[in-house]
């Protein structure tokens, strides 16, 4: 996938896209210029991985604790709420994007790593590298959103949520480019191939592309582990 170069500020949108951003009863209120306005119910955090870099499963096994009925404001009781919480503060502040709009776009990711059984901060971490958290981000060569996915690619995954302009909702966007990792992860059988052949580099000898995600990828675990000790 091809970096981003269009800003959030300078976006024009066409009429499908305002009515994906605007027009829908969502959990997630989608706003096109700077801000989305986003709220979510918490979800079961992924567990950290115990795997070096680059050698870790393409798919793990993990508990969801979504359903345990602990009140919103109690973070110690409740470690999935702290740690998005955590995530988003620091993300936000990493990549100057909106609070309120990266809550819904780690919230988007645990869903999607949840529905879909990839990694969540995997997820994030590709979203970092892809497009740093602008939703509507577009490349020279046609991806579009926070995974940076091309439509050209993914047309069967495109028609059931209206076509291209579905990239544009930062909630599918996740989806179905987290869709399209798990299956190169499958595919491939390991995490680094995985990712090389969603970076659109699955021969470069190097692996950098990999390497980009996994350097994101641990920084948000190390950020987790001061969390977590923190709150021991």
């Amino acid at each position: 996938m091809a970096q981003a170069t269009q800003s959030v500020e300078n976006a024009d949108f066409p009429d499908a896209t305002r009515r994906i951003y605007f027009g829908r009863g969502r959990a997630l209120a989608y706003a096109g210029i700077a801000v989305l306005l986003a709220g979510a119910a918490p979800i079961a955090p992924w567990p950290l991985n115990p795997h070096p870099a680059g050698q870790q499963p393409a798919t793990s096994t993990w508990t969801d604790d979504a359903e345990t009925g602990v009140a919103q404001n109690d973070l110690r009781a409740h470690p999935a709420e702290r740690d998005q919480r955590a995530l988003a503060d620091f993300i936000a502040k990493r990549f100057r994007v909106a609070r309120d709009a990266v809550g819904g776009f780690v919230a988007a990711a645990f869903r999607a790593g949840t529905e879909h059984r990839v990694d969540p901060l995997l997820i994030l971490a590709v979203v970092a590298v892809e497009s740093r958290f602008n939703p509507v981000a577009e490349s020279s060569l046609g991806a579009r959103g926070l995974m940076q996915v091309l439509p050209r690619f993914h047309q069967d995954k495109l028609a059931e949520h209206g076509g291209d302009a579905a990239l544009l909702d930062p909630v599918l966007n996740i989806d179905i480019g987290t869709r399209i990792l798990r299956e190169y992860l499958r595919r491939t059988g390991a995490t680094e191939p995985g990712l090389q052949m969603y970076g659109g580099a699955f021969d470069e000898p190097s692996a950098q592309y990999a390497g980009k995600v996994l350097s994101e990828r641990a920084r948000l675990e190390r950020l987790l582990a001061r969390v977590r000790r923190s709150d021991a």
